[in-house]
């Protein structure tokens, strides 16, 4: 399979990035996005999700202002080379409500794959959440990837 090299980041790729002993290597993705070797969009929605969710981590590991080091984070992705804020306009909502019609996924994963179907870029989530398991033919249809398979197939 050749891939675009082009993904839309999901907040379960981003915030894996904060376990040090996370199986799925997700640090080479990010090694690739800070390179420019690779190129992802993260949507408002997405950027929101990684505040608060690497809030609660920080704040369950005792980090001090775990506030603070959460949006830290949001603000490092967002400076890395390869990463591009993508403002979701009318277009992204229009379509995003049309698969939500199809697809029983939460917003925020819809929003995602929304982005990545009008871009033509890979939604990239780190693994098929359970609600995703029934739709994933569809999904991969769409082009959904799971970072736990696209890991072996990057150079």
């Amino acid at each position: 399979m050749s891939w675009r090299k082009v993904f839309v980041l999901d907040t379960s790729v981003v915030v894996e990035y904060l376990d040090e002993g996370s199986p799925y290597g997700v640090e080479r993705l990010f090694d690739s996005l800070a390179a420019g070797a690779l190129r992802a969009y993260v949507t408002p929605v997405t950027l929101s999700e990684v505040v608060y969710v690497a809030a609660r981590i920080y704040t369950e590991a005792g980090v001090r202002d775990p506030n603070a080091r959460a949006r830290e984070l949001a603000e490092w992705l967002l400076a890395l080379p390869g990463v591009e804020f993508e403002p979701v306009g009318r277009e992204a909502a229009m379509t995003a409500g049309e698969l939500r019609k199809s697809f029983r996924l939460a917003l925020p994963d819809l929003y995602v794959i929304a982005v990545g179907v009008l871009r033509g870029a890979i939604p990239l989530f780190l693994k098929p959440e359970a609600e995703m398991k029934p739709y994933e033919v569809e999904l991969r249809k769409l082009g959904v990837a799971f970072w736990e398979e696209v890991r072996h197939q990057l150079p």
